[in-house]
């Protein structure tokens, strides 16, 4: 009986005295802008809201409508593309690798690209520098997506102001959370008012949803621990797996329409003060991470997800690649039910989810495919002890063994 079940990724805990007035605490803007060292955070009600008014704010600059994206990403990127009314323009990613792949980028681009959204994921750092290149050249706007990155740096600084928009997710789970949530920054000053403007125009002031998101926070608190994540994450995982649904399993559905409301003082408040211990909770997450991933990554027929030259990620899982599709289900079997915070980021690339075969291109994305096929996550979470990991490691390196010893025609098929 498993009673225990351990978050797949390294969220930062809510404390009750985080719900408590406090004095001398900056607003989660001031606090968001500090760390950041941007001028102003805009806070919206979820990442994917932050994107959608960023792409609201765009489309009234110019003319062009497509959308440049990574064709392994979240599924709620290309539903808010198709929110904003916008065209969805997928771009296979590098071998072995979430980046855009630069031929393909060079490819996907043209005079009507309205913006590129390089992605960073599980808190490691993409590569920016072909993505800059291209932009300059196509005059497309990058909107850098930093939803799983907070406190991530490229070249010392901090991912999501690199590009001319950035944007960020504040959910559950995330090295700082409201449950949900999203920020917003821009590098110039005219492109901050028009994306104030645009969240006016596009989001509303709903206090029904905002009091459900207070009510999910507190429920945040009590339950993100190892006893309360075995009723709230582990029995719903266990009964989407049983009944084949993956896509449940992950946590990738997605509800249309997609929430835009106001994010409450009382919520925003909360996250301004975890915010003062976010910075010591990332410096020990990324030391936990890098060790762990060393320990993986010497196993013969596994990679571990490093950060693109000149990043430094936050590690709030490891993303551990297998050289076969095979291996990795080998490794799922063992550890998915586990309760040792073992999973898939996404179920699919975008292409293989049925819910957005109407707004999704049917692209060639073979890079895309195979990365989703072969790569597992591990949390990276403090509750992972040494003995849990050792567990890990025990079914990865078994999963990594069998498939070697297979034939070659049997690791074809």
């Amino acid at each position: 009986m498993i009673w225990r079940e351990l978050p797949p990724t390294a969220g930062l805990p809510i404390r009750w005295s985080d719900f408590l007035p406090r004095r001398g605490v900056p607003s989660l803007e001031e606090g968001l802008a500090r760390f950041l060292d941007v001028p102003s955070v805009q806070i919206e009600c979820s990442g994917t809201a932050a994107l959608i008014v960023a792409l609201e704010c765009l489309k009234r600059r110019s003319s062009r409508r497509s959308v440049v994206v990574p064709a392994y990403t979240c599924p709620l990127v290309p539903l808010a593309i198709a929110h904003a009314g916008l065209e969805i323009r997928l771009c296979d990613t590098a071998p072995d690798r979430f980046d855009l792949d630069p031929d393909a980028l060079r490819t996907a681009c043209d005079r009507d690209t309205l913006c590129i959204l390089p992605t960073h994921i599980g808190g490691a750092v993409t590569d920016l520098e072909v993505v800059l290149d291209v932009a300059r050249r196509t005059g497309a706007t990058i909107v850098e997506d930093a939803a799983q990155a907070f406190g991530a740096r490229w070249h010392d600084r901090p991912v999501g102001t690199v590009g001319d928009i950035g944007f960020y997710s504040l959910a559950r789970g995330k090295g700082l959370t409201l449950y949900e949530g999203g920020a917003l920054v821009a590098a110039d000053e005219s492109m901050r008012a028009e994306l104030s403007a645009a969240s006016r125009r596009v989001v509303s002031g709903r206090r029904s949803a905002e009091a459900c998101r207070l009510f999910q926070l507190a429920g945040y608190w009590l339950m993100y621990n190892p006893l309360g994540l075995r009723v709230v994450y582990g029995t719903p995982l266990r009964r989407a797996l049983r009944r084949g649904d993956r896509v449940a399993a992950i946590g990738d559905e997605a509800s249309e329409p997609i929430p835009l409301h106001r994010v409450s003082t009382l919520r925003k408040r909360i996250g301004a003060a975890a915010l003062l211990r976010l910075g010591p909770w990332l410096r020990d997450s990324a030391a936990r991470g890098r060790d762990r991933a060393r320990r993986i990554g010497a196993i013969d027929g596994l990679e571990v997800i490093t950060d693109a030259r000149g990043g430094r990620g936050t590690w709030p899982f490891l993303m551990v690649l297998f050289r076969s599709a095979a291996a990795c289900e080998q490794a799922l079997g063992a550890l998915w039910q586990s309760g040792l915070g073992v999973t898939r980021l996404f179920a699919h690339d975008l292409t293989g989810y049925r819910f957005l075969e109407r707004i999704v291109p049917r692209t060639r994305v073979p890079n895309a495919r195979s990365f989703a096929a072969r790569c597992l996550t591990v949390s990276n979470s403090p509750w992972l002890t040494e003995e849990d990991f050792a567990r890990v490691v025990e079914a990865l390196a078994a999963a990594a063994a069998s498939v070697r010893a297979e034939s070659p025609a049997v690791r074809s098929r």
